[in-house]
């Protein structure tokens, strides 16, 4: 079963997350549980339980969470011909903002062999089909495109983004998908990519601008990256009339090459 039972975990250790990060060490090559604990919590994992924690487990096996997920992975899994990895369903930080400039709504994060989703008792289950959605294209991305992840260019990650959310689009309509790929008109993005991103495509992503331009950190607009790979994907779907599904394995240059003419016209 791809889906681990996390709930079981967090009946047992929901004050103690440290406890529950030893229980992915296996999952992790090398990895403290520390470590692993400072990275989830950096990408939206709780860190300090609410008061009715019992009651917050109890909603979200109510609303049978760990099956959705499941019954929607076996979907997407035969969908995109993707890989069976292993699912950690966490509870979402809901008291902090690690960055202000993306709603504090739900999270996830995805690995090539792994993924996990922090979600609050407030998400619906299209919210959380959405979210699955979106982490999963990335783990079919990172298994079926000739590149390794550690090599990504800010394009590259640009490009995943947009795929990866114009794959929600697709799937469970306009409506789901993220507020910010409405944050800017066509103009401004195309003022964003002119002036701001494209001088930077090729950051590596080990670089700390990366970061900073992808989430638009510091004096950079608002989820720039985010953006402008939601943009340049959606160009190229409507010049080719193609679908997400085809451009899985599509190298990030020629998805942008295609778009930027386009603005260029």
């Amino acid at each position: 079963m791809s889906v681990i039972r996390t709930d079981e975990w967090l009946l047992n250790s929901y004050k103690k997350p440290l406890e529950i990060c030893e229980k992915i060490t296996d999952y992790f090559n090398g990895v403290s549980a520390a470590e692993i604990y400072d990275y989830l919590t950096l990408h939206g994992m709780y860190r300090q339980p609410v008061k009715n924690d019992r009651a917050f487990l109890t909603s979200l096996q109510k609303n049978n969470v760990w099956k959705i997920v499941e019954q929607e992975e076996q979907q997407l899994q035969a969908k995109w011909q993707g890989p069976e990895v292993p699912i950690f369903i966490l509870p979402l930080n809901t008291k902090e903002r690690r960055n202000p400039n993306k709603p504090n709504e739900k999270a996830g994060l995805a690995f090539k062999d792994k993924l996990f989703l922090f979600i609050s008792e407030s998400n619906t289950e299209e919210e959380i089909k959405a979210l699955l959605t979106h982490e999963y294209h990335h783990v079919c991305r990172l298994e079926k495109y000739k590149k390794d992840e550690e090599d990504f260019s800010l394009l590259d990650t640009m490009i995943m983004e947009g795929l990866a959310e114009h794959a929600v689009r697709e799937r469970l309509g306009d409506g789901l998908v993220s507020a910010w790929t409405s944050y800017y008109s066509n103009k401004e993005l195309e003022k964003i990519w002119q002036h701001i991103i494209l001088p930077n495509i090729h950051v590596p992503k080990s670089h700390r601008k990366h970061n900073s331009l992808l989430y638009g950190f510091r004096f950079y607009p608002k989820m720039a990256g985010y953006c402008i790979g939601y943009y340049l994907v959606q160009n190229y779907l409507n010049d080719t009339g193609q679908t997400t599904d085809e451009l899985m394995e599509l190298p990030s240059e020629v998805i942008a090459k295609i778009s930027a003419d386009l603005w260029r016209k």
